[in-house]
């Protein structure tokens, strides 16, 4: 595992970008794996050791995340922003396509980035998220945004996380110390609190109010994709899974019983799953 870290353009004076990479430099076979809304990039260590082997894996902090920086103007925490920086990103990697594996808002990025520039993505996993988000789940992710979280231990926050992010599923206990610790600081004043810019929840409030729908964005793809679901998901709904089989690019779906938003891409199974998919779309 290497650390890296890029520089970015934006109109609050530019930020530094931090990414965790795994396997050979010199591999051109590249996946970059994109966390979630208020995740990071070392969601995905137990996914780039399996794949180290084969490919070389790059997993970025998205602005105001983990250990990327935060940004001046709160009002840039939007998709041109997030899209810029991950062009920045795969043109110092050497140039696409690569292949992109984005949870939540991870796959959203994917989705307009393999429309927006298409020759930067050669395949695309999206986890458990589609073209149709229902207001309800946009509103449930705003509250818990919103909250002002502070724990006065670490084992207090794997508490809260245990609990907040259940839908990911039955994970182990090392598993959950590990997004415990990478999910937290500890501050100035002694506690711990989540290692993101709270104000990432300004932007995301001003889209709440209605379903999203980006059917029109789904449909200008042309990259094979495959969609990963958990059964239980209230992100990606079982009917809007079904419009993603038959529309734009016509996705394959794979679904996981007993799971809800987002399954956590660490389990044998999923891992597995992962590489089928990698297998499925090598040169």
């Amino acid at each position: 595992m290497r650390h890296g870290r890029i520089r970015c353009h934006d109109t609050g004076g530019g930020h530094d970008i931090a990414y965790t990479e795994w396997g050979a430099a010199d591999n051109r076979r590249i996946v970059v794996c994109v966390h979630g809304l208020t995740r990071n990039a070392r969601d995905f260590d137990f996914l780039g050791q399996a794949l180290a082997d084969d490919c070389r894996v790059i997993c970025p902090d998205i602005a105001g995340r983990g250990d990327s920086d935060w940004l001046a103007d709160s009002s840039l925490y939007a998709m041109p922003t997030y899209v810029a920086d991950m062009i920045t990103l795969i043109d110092n990697l050497g140039g696409g396509p690569v292949d992109w594996l984005g949870t939540s808002m991870g796959g959203l990025i994917g989705m307009a980035l393999a429309s927006h520039a298409p020759g930067l993505v050669g395949s695309m996993l999206i986890n458990d998220i589609g073209p149709f988000i229902p207001k309800a789940a946009l509103q449930r992710i705003h509250v818990y945004l919103s909250q002002a979280l502070a724990f006065p231990t670490i084992d207090d926050a794997e508490r809260h996380l245990r609990a907040a992010h259940a839908p990911f599923g039955p994970l182990t206990d090392k598993q959950w110390r590990h997004l415990t610790k990478h999910s937290v600081r500890r501050r100035d004043d002694g506690q711990w609190r989540m290692h993101y810019d709270p104000r990432i929840a300004g932007p995301f409030a001003d889209g709440i109010d209605d379903d999203m729908e980006l059917w029109q964005l789904w449909e200008s793809i042309d990259c094979p994709v495959t969609v990963f679901r958990g059964k239980e998901s209230d992100l990606l709904l079982e009917d809007t899974a079904r419009q993603m089989k038959i529309r734009g690019p016509k996705a394959k779906v794979i679904e996981f019983d007993g799971i809800g938003h987002a399954p956590a891409l660490m389990s044998v199974e999923q891992i597995s799953r992962v590489g089928d998919w990698l297998d499925a779309n090598a040169d």
